[in-house]
């Protein structure tokens, strides 16, 4: 395999430093700066800086070489600046096999608390997911014109290592706001690795999977178990009509469903290390107690 990856986020670097930490792959990062830390932390890793505008010109002849393809970026309201930038370069990769794109579930909207599956329709309510439905259907787009095989994943929220609610317990920032009836989806960063893992392998179907746990709960819950695994008292609980929330905090709360990852299991293989933030959080505890004296 020989990969490119476009946007070194949280995710991305995960799977890279994780699954493929044995090949040299090179990505993009937005500055010089980021691209200097990537550089000095992993010596598999070949950072490119790309900004959405300004690009290394080393990407091009890299796409040459690439048989597989990572996007992680994350679409503008006109679409997704990967194809913006370089559509033709990757229509034209001689040797591309494989494209995974990094989405998420709130291309669904409102579900009014329901199961739903890949069979729903996007539904986004939001610009940022609107823009996430016209990124997808340019990817798929490209994979009909051109016989690449492209892998849309549409992600639940993510946590894993430096990322989590215990963190935010330790830091006071955590907050239990109750919404009667509402649940979120989640998925810890190495399962979100897996399943990369397995969209990448030779004979994996393609399509679009829900990567998501086994279990939507709602947010106050979290909290509550994340508080008692620290042995700390959790904050009190706020109404949602009386939480003090930025806009875009308040726009998750209008989402409302239950995601189901049966396509990722049955048709990737995917088995998941952490089926519930439970398993996950006791995971995670270890690095947010406190050190022994």
């Amino acid at each position: 395999m020989s990969l490119l990856v476009f946007g070194l986020g949280y995710s991305a670097m995960h799977y890279v430093t994780t699954r493929a930490a044995s090949e040299r792959v090179s990505g993009t990062v937005r500055s010089a700066e980021k691209a200097e830390r990537i550089n000095a932390a992993h010596a598999n890793v070949n950072p490119l800086v790309f900004d959405g505008r300004a690009a290394d010109p080393a990407i091009r002849p890299r796409l040459q070489s690439a048989t597989h393809l990572l996007v992680s970026v994350p679409p503008e309201t006109s679409g997704d600046p990967v194809l913006a930038h370089f559509g033709e370069a990757i229509a034209s990769a001689p040797q591309l096999k494989r494209i995974v794109y990094l989405s998420t579930i709130g291309v669904y909207g409102d579900a009014d608390g329901a199961w739903i599956d890949e069979e729903r329709s996007a539904r986004p309510n939001s610009t940022r997911n609107r823009a996430r439905v016209i990124a997808e259907q340019q990817w798929l787009a490209l994979g009909e014109r051109t016989g690449s095989e492209i892998t849309i994943f549409r992600l639940a929220g993510i946590y894993g290592p430096g990322r989590n609610a215990l963190i935010n317990l330790r830091e006071g920032k955590a907050r239990r706001i109750v919404k009667p009836g509402q649940v979120f989806n989640r998925i810890h960063v190495e399962d979100i690795a897996g399943a990369i893992a397995a969209a990448f392998a030779p004979d994996a179907p393609s399509g679009i999977f829900n990567v998501t746990d086994d279990e939507p709960a709602p947010p106050q819950d979290v909290i509550a178990y994340a508080a008692k695994l620290l042995g700390i008292e959790p904050p009190p609980e706020i109404p949602f009509e009386r939480a003090d929330l930025t806009p875009m905090a308040r726009s998750f709360y209008s989402s409302n469903k239950r995601v189901s990852n049966r396509r990722m299991k049955e048709q990737l293989g995917v088995s998941l290390a952490y089926p519930t933030y439970r398993e996950g959080f006791r995971a995670l505890a270890a690095e947010c107690l406190p050190a022994a004296p």
